[in-house]
């Protein structure tokens, strides 16, 4: 069994498939229909098992019986498979499961074979996706806000990756309309000792990038200016995420779209689909009336003065995202962009896709404090903290774990004081340390005379504490725990899961003693499971972005 790849020995989707087998059977057998990938539950507290199946509360209309009747049944069915040591149903209408030790043991070695292949999803989908995120205005550097962005963004490419999807990132340079021509003529004014413009940029970085260009440039006109400002930026802001561990397939450009007449072609394709309308001189997406549509009132593409709207430009943009062969586009955006989700989904509809194939996470700010201290906006860089700033700080690892255990549309404080603390209180710092204390726990088995301890298939008898049981089992849910968070787009189900796992290690060093000598089959099986825990913290901060260090 040892042998077999990874993906085979996923306990939880491989026993989802033989409990199935057995159901299924059964359910034809009295007229019912499971329902489409039915759930595994962790059990509710009280109940003494791994697993909980509330499939017979899922069935007991349609069978007109008690949902625990239907329970009973189902627990007599898997009864007796090699992978549970024991089925029993509870009220209202659960069955519960306890699964082998042995299989366990096994999906423990899989994880110990070829950790950076657990968890992949054996029903790949063929769906193409373009994920695209922080997509700032080259017209400043990144702040803070654009950073949790670019963690969500980045740290679910990862996670679907690892899943086995075929998806892409991308990083949206808004790099013609109206504020890059603010953005030339406040660098233009910086340039010649004046303000900025009203409605232009104030932050001293203006200045400073002003003052920064070669001799020739004080005969530079606004759009010259605009120009070599916009290359400038961009290049700190690539920068900036390399810094911060993030990397796009693709910087696509606005100008790209304008270069070829996009928004022409898309705004015909419009009108060929009977879906714009002119009205006092401009011209109208009408959506209003259609069934697709949430959006509260149509929206103008062309003004009077002929001039294309923000909005149609982004029509034309996710036009090219489906032209270049992606079924599905999920935008990560900012706290302000509430009310551009109806308006673009009825867009997408408009064009002739599916509404569906559209998503957008809309992540809320960040609260920066020091201890219970707010922490002023950067004078450097106007009226926002800039990333760099802060992961100069607190570092890449603080920063990114930090933005990972929030749900995206939670607000978050970011605590600089505990981002810094190398103790426990810190949530990063806290699985890191567990990652380095085993493989410290290596290095001394090593000097003990273990080398090849954990490498062959212990006994599972001898992996038998409940310590050692709670997290055979916990090991098991990682790739459940991926899945949560490609349904959720979300990584937070695997930040919180890393936690968890990390505390369920101090209860089990404290008990369990890994490397000795004197009774090496015991080591083995202890240092095989300090392995799984190991490769599982290092692939899951891995898929956050976060590094796993072997000292600290």
């Amino acid at each position: 069994m040892g042998d077999e790849a990874p993906e085979k020995i996923l306990i939880l989707a491989a026993l989802k498939k033989s409990l199935l087998a057995r159901a299924e059977p059964w359910a034809k057998a009295a007229g019912l229909s499971l329902p489409v990938d039915p759930p595994i539950a962790a059990p509710p507290s009280g109940i003494k098992a791994d697993l909980c199946l509330p499939w017979p509360l899922a069935l007991a209309k349609a069978a007109k019986r008690p949902p625990l009747a239907i329970a009973q049944e189902l627990a007599e069915k898997f009864t007796g498979m090699v992978e549970i040591d024991e089925a029993t149903a509870s009220p209202p209408g659960f069955v519960n499961l306890r699964l082998s030790t042995a299989a366990l043991v096994a999906n423990l070695k899989a994880i110990t074979i070829a950790p950076a292949s657990y968890g992949k999803d054996s029903s790949v989908s063929k769906k193409k996706i373009l994920i695209e995120f922080v997509s700032a205005n080259p017209t400043g550097p990144l702040h803070l806000a654009s950073g949790r962005g670019a963690s969500l963004g980045d740290s679910l490419v990862r996670i679907l990756k690892r899943l086995g999807r075929d998806v892409a990132a991308e990083y949206y340079v808004n790099d013609a309309g109206k504020q890059v021509t603010r953005l030339g003529l406040s660098l233009h004014a910086r340039r010649h000792g004046l303000q900025p413009p009203e409605d232009g940029y104030q932050g001293d970085y203006v200045a400073d990038l002003a003052k920064s260009f070669p001799p020739e440039a004080d005969s530079w006109t606004p759009r010259e200016f605009q120009k070599a400002g916009i290359e400038d930026l961009l290049k700190s802001q690539h920068a900036d995420m390399d810094a911060f561990g993030v990397r796009f397939d693709r910087w696509f450009r606005e100008s790209e779209l304008h270069g070829r007449k996009a928004l022409e072609a898309t705004l015909q394709k419009l009108k060929d689909r009977g879906m714009v309308y002119e009205k006092e001189g401009a011209v109208w997406l009408g959506t209003t009336g259609t069934a697709e549509s949430k959006d509260d009132k149509d929206r103008v593409l062309v003004k009077a003065d002929g001039s294309a709207t923000y909005f149609l430009a982004d029509i034309a943009y996710h036009e090219d995202k489906y032209a270049r062969g992606f079924h599905e586009a999920i935008d990560i955006l900012g706290a302000d962009h509430h009310g551009y989700v109806p308006r673009m989904k009825a867009a997408i509809a408009a064009l002739g896709h599916a509404p569906e194939s559209f998503e957008v996470i809309i992540h809320q700010l960040i609260h920066l404090f020091r201890g219970k201290e707010a922490v002023k906006m950067s004078k450097r860089a106007g009226d926002f903290v800039r990333l760099r700033e802060v992961v100069d700080e607190v570092g890449k690892d603080a920063c990114r774990f930090f933005f990972a255990l929030r749900t995206p549309e939670s607000h978050l404080n970011f605590d600089l004081e505990l981002a810094k603390k190398k103790s426990s209180e810190n949530p990063v710092y806290y699985c890191q340390y567990v990652h380095a204390r085993i493989c410290s726990i290596f290095r001394e088995a090593a000097k003990q005379g273990l080398p090849d301890a954990g490498m062959t298939l212990p006994n599972s008898r001898l992996l038998n504490s409940p310590e050692e049981r709670t997290i055979l089992l916990k090991l098991a849910w990682f790739p459940e725990v991926l899945k949560e968070c490609e349904k959720l787009l979300s990584p937070h189900p695997l930040a919180n899961f890393l936690l968890e796992l990390a505390g369920l290690f101090h209860p089990f060093y404290e008990k369990c003693r890994v490397a000795e000598p004197k009774e090496p089959e015991v080591s083995q099986s202890r240092l095989l499971l300090c392995a799984g825990v190991r490769d599982i913290i290092a692939q899951g901060l891995g898929l956050l972005g976060v590094s796993a260090p072997q000292e600290m």
